[in-house]
């Protein structure tokens, strides 16, 4: 088959969907079948063209492209507006500003008429859009639930396996808790920068990413007088990644309400234990306290975090039984039970 996989795009923006949809493709061409990642731009400011970023893409009747398109793969706004009968919606989030994030510090969207307006507009394109496809799937139950609460869509829930799935190993329990996530408010990394503040043990930990946080989580480790206990090593490539997770002694993953997240995916497939926040969202689907990491409450974070820290790093053994379960928690998500519900004919 001719296949597209659809995806939303906003310029100088890297992350997860980014990824998933280029491994998709990768794992599409290696069964044989033609695939491409068709990104449609995002226009997000002013808020009005949100709206005509959603009616651009609705305009666009793949059906009638030449040469042909078999099957369109949609995983993130405005993509899963576009007509086609042939279409499997696997998603990956809505626009989360006018959703659940709405009246936040995360959300530019309150009461205003304009926002309501706006609101309204893209609630309804995203009922009709993802309720006209053939097949509709989440990424994990918090975002099949959130489809349901605000959208009354019903998703099944097909975990997607890391885009380096294949690659992930164990090479021990080294002396850092390894963070990956863009540097960006909604990550919380800034708790395990604290956390670095408080702990007693040798632990320390290393911080890949990019992103608008960098400084200010360079001034934070400042003033907590961690500097010396935290590398932030920005852009790793593939290979270095992996050994990093490798070498960890476990990992930090507590982003706000994730939808998925492959960081604990990731650590899992490295055999490492998982430390996350109790309001997480889909990280909690996999990261059991106690068992294959700790959950830790928000408020005040640090000290409990920077507690687990430690009492990992002084004992290896226990970091050694908890990876091992999320190991075996994770041993299903594969692309070969994935790629055949998105096939279905």
């Amino acid at each position: 088959m001719r296949i597209l996989v659809c995806t939303g795009w906003t310029p100088f923006i890297e992350g997860g969907a980014e990824l998933l949809a280029e491994a998709l493709c990768r794992e599409l061409r290696q069964l044989g079948h033609e695939a491409l990642v068709y990104r449609i731009p995002f226009v997000t400011h002013p808020k009005a063209e949100i709206v005509k970023s959603y009616l651009a893409c609705r305009l666009q009747d793949l059906s009638l492209s030449v040469p042909g398109v078999d099957r369109v793969i949609a995983l993130k706004f405005p993509a899963f507006v576009l007509p086609h009968p042939q279409k499997v919606v696997w998603l990956i989030q809505q626009y989360r500003q006018v959703y659940d994030l709405r009246g936040t510090e995360h959300s530019d969207f309150g009461v205003s008429p304009e926002d309501h307006e706006v609101r309204r507009a893209i609630y309804q394109m995203d009922r009709r859009g993802i309720g006209e496809a053939r097949q509709v799937f989440a990424i994990s139950r918090n975002v099949a639930q959130r489809l349901e609460r605000y959208n009354n869509v019903d998703a099944e829930v097909l975990y997607p396996p890391p885009p380096l799935d294949g690659a992930y190993h164990h090479g021990g329990y080294g002396d850092y808790v390894l963070s990956v996530s863009r540097l960006d408010p909604l990550k919380r990394v800034d708790r395990l920068v604290r956390a670095m503040g408080r702990a007693r043990s040798g632990v320390r930990c290393k911080i890949v990413g990019t992103g608008p946080e960098m400084q200010r989580l360079q001034q934070l480790a400042a003033r907590v007088r961690a500097t010396d206990r935290i590398e932030f090593l920005g852009h790793v490539d593939d290979a270095t990644l992996v050994e990093l997770y490798a070498g960890a002694l476990a990992v930090y993953y507590g982003p706000f309400d994730e939808d998925y997240g492959f960081v604990t995916i990731e650590a899992f497939k490295s055999g490492k234990p998982v430390l996350t926040l109790a309001d997480s969202g889909g990280v909690l689907e996999f990261v059991r306290h106690g068992d294959t990491g700790y959950v830790i409450p928000p408020e005040d974070a640090e000290v409990a975090l920077a507690d687990a820290c430690d009492r990992l790093f002084l004992d290896r053994a226990t970091a050694g039984a908890m990876g091992a379960r999320g190991l075996e928690r994770v041993a299903d998500i594969t692309w070969k039970s994935v790629l055949p519900r998105l096939l279905e004919s």
